[in-house]
């Protein structure tokens, strides 16, 4: 069987399996049944979007499938995806579902459905779900019975969204941003068209900062487009311009943020990891001194983590994972190099203005820009070489690649490393190497490469 569900999701194009209406029919149905097997009442629903255009009638659709099979839903409207995460845990709802693609672009969507604590819905329940839709179209099931409209089964009014909206925020600004004042700091935001275009400006002039936001204005088609956190050049030249302390490039639903120095340059996820580390390292708030991050996290912070005394604990790539890992080590602080941080004491779902509100209590306690607070990081050089392969056998298995690895690993030392894996999704193998010396990781890269190709191309 096909999975449906991968480490953030089911995501794919609006209006074709399984983004169609009748297949989101199938899962709101199917995990409303779920739900109530293991409730035994009536369950509630929590629902947010972001401000793609197939986002409303995929609520409606979900909304409607969740009415046959006996649950209530709740509408908060367009809101982040962490949004829906602190919702759904505070309401309390018995699942928050948000329907948005993250990065991607507009033509895309997708679902991610959260349980109550604030986690990510366990394998088991996805898995039951995929086994549902399947068997639906296997059987040709109808799953609407009921001739209900979805017009007729709205989840709540817009006053209600606005409500949801506006206890979101008063969390971020009371509790995490509490006793903050962030007067005569300019910031830059850019929202990219996406769920924080109306939250973000809000809760940071709430602070009192002085505020420039671009990109806030969404038609349901420029989400991500040529801005937000894939595209930063805008937002690079809008921080110079108005001279700002500080520039945040959301995604389009805001579970993550990259940063702008007062000079123009991109800070990426792992030099943010590195100044919430330092600054939670001196005032004894970093947990069993360990960060966790994923294997793709540049060997430069591993390097100005030990330092300090901290050890960095990689995982697979997928904040799913960086999350697990942390609660089973009682981390305080993980995330990735794309900017998906997380604090398990705050949120267990990575959000962008809590990551931001965090870097700003840095900035402002420390007494110092973002790239005085950066110093001690260094990114190493890396290269990624893709091969296509016919068959993904594991490494281990072929003595003449292992053979290769250790000796490309020897050469690195513990100034460098070496990282062998597969695609996820397509037929290719991935050779990334860091190492001090580009020249270097090329040649080692090229050769490692070649083998693979030669072996298994």
């Amino acid at each position: 069987m096909k999975k449906l569900f991968g480490t953030d999701g089911m995501r794919g194009e609006a209006g074709k399996f399984p983004l169609d209406a009748l297949t989101i029919e199938i899962v709101g149905a199917s995990l409303a049944t779920h739900l109530k097997e293991k409730l035994e009442r009536t369950p509630l629903i929590l629902i947010g979007r972001d401000t793609r255009e197939s986002g409303d009638w995929l609520e409606q659709a979900l909304v409607l499938g969740a009415a046959t099979a006996g649950a209530d839903s709740k509408s908060a409207g367009v809101i982040t995806t962490p949004g829906v995460a602190f919702l759904a845990r505070t309401l309390p709802a018995d699942a928050g579902v948000v329907i948005s693609a993250s990065h991607n672009a507009y033509q895309d969507n997708g679902i991610k459905i959260f349980a109550p604590s604030g986690r990510k819905l366990d394998e088991e329940t996805e898995r039951l779900i995929e086994s549902d839709v399947f068997s639906a179209y296997q059987f040709k099931r109808s799953i609407t019975p009921n001739p209900t409209t979805a017009n007729e089964v709205t989840s709540n009014s817009n006053e209600d969204a606005v409500e949801l909206k506006a206890r979101y925020l008063k969390f971020l600004a009371s509790e995490i941003g509490q006793g903050m004042s962030l007067r005569g700091i300019s910031l830059v935001l850019d929202c990219a068209n996406g769920a924080a275009s109306s939250l973000a400006p809000e809760l940071f002039e709430q602070l009192g900062a002085d505020v420039t936001t671009i990109n806030n204005s969404p038609d349901g088609r420029n989400i991500n487009l040529d801005c937000g956190s894939l595209h930063t050049e805008e937002l690079q030249r809008e921080v110079l311009k108005q001279n700002a302390a500080l520039g945040v490039a959301f995604d389009g639903d805001a579970d993550r943020a990259l940063f702008v120095d007062s000079k123009g340059r991109l800070t990426n996820g792992d030099a943010t990891l590195w100044v919430l580390a330092k600054y939670m390292h001196a005032r004894r708030q970093l947990e069993h001194e360990t960060v966790v991050a994923t294997v793709m996290s540049n060997i430069g912070l591993e390097i100005a983590l030990k330092s300090l005394g901290i050890d960095l604990v990689r995982t697979d790539v997928g904040d799913k994972y960086v999350l697990d890992e942390l609660l089973r080590l009682g981390a305080s602080l993980g995330g990735e190099q794309s900017g998906h941080i997380i604090f398990p004491k705050l949120s267990l779902a990575g959000d962008g203005m809590i990551t931001t509100l965090g870097l700003l209590r840095a900035i402002t306690e420390e007494g110092e820009p973002l790239e005085k607070l950066c110093r001690g990081f260094q990114t190493l050089p890396q290269i990624l070489v893709n091969v296509q392969v016919k068959v993904k056998q594991p490494f281990a298995e072929i003595p003449s690649i292992q053979s290769a690895a250790k000796d490309v690993e020897g050469q690195l030392g513990s100034r460098g490393r070496l990282l062998l894996r597969y695609s996820g999704t397509e037929p290719l193998a991935r050779v990334m190497i860091e190492g001090e010396s580009q020249a270097e990781i090329e040649e080692h890269a090229n050769k490692l490469a070649s083998l693979i190709r030669k072996t298994l191309g």
